[in-house]
């Protein structure tokens, strides 16, 4: 009698946890691992989905963030395609749909393409990108005041620099890791690197690039392990370098003066500033709706690349544009929690670096447009209209897939080794491993 009462306040405890406990598949959502629970009444959809092996959650906000930006690219480019450009409506919605197959063939390569191959190809790749921007500088076509496309500008290879700089920091820090704290072996070094792709890049000029650049190879090394005083006389010299570029470089020069004119007066700011201050006053909370803004069409410069954010806040609101920065603060999320997970510290880098880089190129273009940084030059991933920066980007998407699926990986061959240590032990004679049961000692008979 005492056993059965023992038994169902136990049954009635182990209930009472499950009612508190989330749906499977909500946990597996939350810790953003890919895992493959036991989903026997959810969707099929849901249940596919989360079999992924790989990162169910990037993968969906990916897509939101693809499927939202071709819509405003949609309703940005028609008339900047008939006027500026001289083409059909449709002609640059188009291209950004031939360069998204390009960037979603490149990203299923590289899901697959184990990214520890990068030790061997880092070096060539980097010989590559260095080539690439030698050859803008010298033969490129002067559009703008600025030189940063070959063949007509389809390619830029700026925005090609700043993954593989990314890869090749990651793969050079991983092998120095144990000579980091040397500053002949680490810091200058670094410095060197960083110097030359971000000197090809200034000489475009680009100083958004270059800048990401810099910033980006002080915070991977702040990642690796460097000292925090040899990364303070790194952020210390690029401060003064950044200053310098900006006293020398005329547009740099101008674009800060806007700056601090618009700050403490939104009347005096750029016209670039009060275009897209337009957009959103006519925006307000709920937007024009999609297609139905006029700023584009009544002189906001470059609507369909630098300025389709202000496009987002006039025809989506508020609500839109919010939901713009949640989107990519979930894909921040998710890159460093792939980056958490990664089989091993060059992993760790990529990921990071990769994650840190297009979550800072969409904050810095959205900043700019709303005055609270000066206008740098920098796109809207996966929104504004350029092919290399949307192949570029999702090749980085790919990486970040393959870190977490080589992660998935890891931990299932970890799991089946442990599981087989337990079965070698059930076959070699032995007594099996012990089950938590209730042991009944027989009483003596009186």
């Amino acid at each position: 009698m005492g056993e059965r009462i023992g038994v169902e306040h136990t049954t009635r405890a182990e209930k009472r946890r499950a009612s508190r406990q989330l749906p499977k598949f909500l946990e597996a959502l939350l810790a953003g691992n890919a895992v493959k629970p036991n989903l026997p009444e959810s969707p099929a959809i849901i249940r596919r989905m989360f079999q992924l092996p790989f990162d169910a959650p990037l993968v969906l906000v990916v897509i939101i963030l693809i499927v939202f930006g071709l819509m405003m690219i949609f309703s940005a480019s028609t008339d900047f395609s008939m006027v500026m450009l001289g083409e059909k409506p449709t002609y640059l919605f188009n291209r950004q749909l031939m360069w998204l197959g390009v960037g979603l063939a490149a990203a299923t390569f590289l899901t697959f393409f184990d990214y520890h191959w990068w030790r061997k190809l880092a070096v060539p790749a980097m010989g590559v990108t260095l080539v690439l921007l030698l050859l803008v500088v010298i033969t490129g076509e002067e559009i703008l005041g600025s030189t940063r496309g070959l063949l007509n500008r389809s390619i830029q290879p700026s925005e090609v620099a700043k993954m593989i700089t990314i890869i090749y920091l990651a793969v050079w820090l991983f092998s120095k890791r144990e000579r980091l704290t040397s500053v002949t072996l680490g810091l200058l070094p670094l410095a060197g690197i960083i110097g030359i792709v971000g000197g090809l890049i200034w000489a475009q000029p680009d100083i958004s690039a270059m800048a990401t650049v810099m910033v980006l190879g002080g915070l991977m090394f702040y990642l690796a392990g460097g000292e925090i005083r040899q990364i303070a006389v790194l952020l210390l010299i690029s401060l003064v370098v950044g200053l310098l570029v900006v006293q020398i470089s005329a547009t740099g020069n101008q674009r800060f003066e806007d700056f601090l004119r618009g700050w403490k007066d939104p009347a005096e700011g750029s016209y670039h500033v009060k275009r897209t201050f337009e957009a959103f006053a006519r925006g307000g909370w709920i937007g024009q709706g999609i297609g139905k803004g006029e700023t584009k069409y009544t002189g906001l410069p470059f609507p369909a690349t630098d300025s389709i954010y202000a496009v987002v806040g006039e025809e989506t609101g508020v609500l839109g544009s919010v939901f713009v920065v949640i989107l990519f603060s979930l894909f921040l999320w998710r890159g460093l929690a792939i980056a958490r997970g990664a089989p091993d510290q060059m992993g760790t880098l990529i990921a990071a670096g990769l994650s840190l880089w297009i979550t800072a190129e969409a904050f810095l273009n959205m900043a700019g447009v709303i005055n609270l940084l000066p206008v740098s030059g920098n796109v809207l991933p996966l929104f504004s209209a350029g092919g290399t920066n949307l192949t570029v980007t999702l090749a980085a998407v790919g990486t970040l897939l393959n870190i977490s699926r080589l992660s998935v990986k890891a931990r299932e061959e970890n799991g089946r080794t442990f599981n087989a240590v337990v079965d070698l032990r059930r076959g070699d004679g032995r007594r099996r491993v012990s089950s938590a049961r209730r042991t009944t000692v027989p009483r003596k008979r009186i």
